[in-house]
């Protein structure tokens, strides 16, 4: 497993990446409320991709995938697509995955969930979604086990009702969209893959949790993902560094305290 080690110039540019990925979700969030159409937020965020930040929607025809954002509503795990015919209403909840290839080549990923007015289920579901986040960024130091970080995430989802997905991972990130190392969300590592963490690697965490079964399946669209029993799924997601003393989450957000990690 060639896992890269970012230099000082390349983690400044990881910097400006997580900066952008970051300013795309807290330009979108005003936005994203009932009557909007997921196809309205994609072309929202597309434009300022690209016109404010100079940058390219990573997502954009990779691998022939159509849209700068993944829009996952309800009982979508992943990868949604957005629709000019999908309005959100209120109880709705949504991912919104925002990944930005900035014009130096680096990227920056990230997503939020968005709970549509009140929906008690969902609000629960997406709080502790984003719990396991945390807890799991809060354990990021040099010679962790990334065994160690999905233990933590597995057992704070199942310790309140809910399921792992096991279909999806976080990955390494850097020049490349994805690289090495896969990052398990639940406690299934073989031992040649669970390796430990080592000063300047950079990795998403993104742990989508259900609130039935962790079991998936892909539409005939071949990209999205849904639950097998229908039930709500949530998901967060962060661009990590991993620094000499812990971690600096790179895509961090205004409106988050992250004060946990001073600790």
């Amino acid at each position: 497993m060639n896992i890269p080690i970012k230099t000082a110039d390349e983690i400044e540019k990881m910097r400006e990446a997580g900066r952008q990925a970051a300013s795309v979700l807290e330009m979108i969030t005003p936005h994203v409320v009932a009557g909007v159409t997921t196809g309205e937020i994609d072309r929202l965020c597309h434009e300022y991709i690209v016109d404010e930040l100079g940058s390219t929607p990573a997502p954009l025809n990779y691998h022939g995938f159509p849209y700068a954002t993944c829009t996952s509503i309800n009982h979508v795990v992943c990868h949604g697509m957005p629709d000019f015919a999908k309005k959100l209403k209120k109880g709705d909840i949504m991912n919104l995955d925002i990944t930005v290839k900035t014009a130096d080549g680096y990227h920056g990923d990230s997503s939020m969930m968005f709970v549509v007015g009140d929906s008690i289920q969902g609000g629960r579901l997406a709080r502790i979604t984003q719990e396991c986040l945390y807890k799991s960024i809060a354990q990021v130091r040099p010679g962790v086990h990334l065994s160690e970080l999905a233990r933590t995430i597995q057992q704070h989802a199942e310790s309140n009702g809910y399921s792992v997905v096991r279909d999806f991972c976080g990955h390494g990130i850097g020049a490349g969209f994805h690289e090495d190392p896969q990052f398990l969300h639940y406690d299934g590592y073989e031992p040649n893959a669970d390796i430990a963490l080592a000063e300047g690697m950079c990795f998403t965490i993104e742990p989508m949790i259900n609130v039935g079964d962790y079991r998936t399946k892909v539409l005939r669209d071949g990209w999205t993902a849904v639950t097998k029993d229908k039930s709500l799924s949530a998901q967060w997601e962060h661009t990590l560094l991993v620094t000499a003393t812990g971690v600096e989450v790179l895509t961090a957000r205004s409106d988050e305290d992250l004060s946990f990690l001073e600790a």
